[in-house]
């Protein structure tokens, strides 16, 4: 159905029905796929710029292979993001070449080459136990099509290990600084560098840190401005968010 309304177009483009622009119009509007339990949308990427991501947690096995078959049908590169081992095993006796990054707990499967922006984005963690939130935005990042700068551990209770990296930070077009506890890693970023930095809360810390609520306030109240801040424990949302606009900076 996608490739005969694709050749549709192209045939009507050809003879002078429709314009270019038109045409384009008229792909970002082409329906989903409708697999029973999930409505794949096939013209996320053409909206977007990146295709539909899968949230596996809640997710059955079967629903799992069924969103698969449908996404590589269609050529997508394929990112499912929460994903238990198991689930990866699986998978993998299907797709030989399919990925799984442990800490980040993405699966991902190219179908399509990645074509990397110039300059890279940097993934700071406040602690080591922050690493596997940092991770799921750094993989996200990295498969979205960008160069990934990782500096973890970097928290400021030893703040000589932040200063010692400026020259890394200032490299970077986007900062996305990942952190639990008080969390205010990001707000000591932004205080040095002129670059956009996207907070991240995780649910590290003891009791008064409520499973993140205090860091996502602090940061949300900020005094450093260029600060955004996503959900607690939010690491897919952040790299996404830096991919977006590591792509606006390239483009410019």
């Amino acid at each position: 159905m996608q490739a005969d309304k694709i050749l549709e177009l192209l045939h009507s483009v050809k003879n002078g029905k429709i314009t270019v622009n038109s045409a384009a119009d008229s792909l970002k509007k082409l329906p989903f796929e409708n697999i029973g339990s999930a409505m794949i949308d096939n013209h996320r990427e053409l909206r977007r710029g990146f295709p539909e991501v899968i949230y596996s947690p809640g997710k059955t096995l079967v629903q799992m292979k069924k969103i698969f078959q449908s996404m590589n049908k269609s050529g997508f590169n394929i990112l499912a993001t929460r994903a238990e081992k198991k689930i990866y095993n699986a998978l993998k006796k299907i797709y030989l070449k399919l990925e799984y990054h442990e800490e980040a707990r993405i699966i991902f499967l190219q179908n399509n080459k990645i074509k990397l922006n110039s300059k890279p984005v940097l993934v700071a963690s406040g602690g080591t136990t922050d690493i596997p939130v940092a991770e799921e935005a750094a993989v996200t990042c990295e498969k979205m099509g960008n160069s990934v700068i990782r500096l973890y551990d970097a928290g400021i209770a030893g703040l000589h290990r932040l200063t010692v990296n400026i020259d890394k930070l200032n490299s970077a077009s986007v900062i996305v600084a990942v952190a639990g506890m008080e969390g205010a890693l990001p707000s000591v970023i932004a205080g040095l560098i002129d670059k956009p930095v996207i907070a991240v809360p995780t649910s590290i810390g003891y009791g008064a840190n409520f499973s993140g609520l205090a860091p996502l306030l602090a940061m949300l109240n900020s005094c450093s401005s260029g600060i955004g801040v996503v959900n607690i424990d939010n690491g897919f949302g952040a790299g996404y968010l830096a991919a977006l606009i590591n792509r606006q900076i390239q483009s410019v």
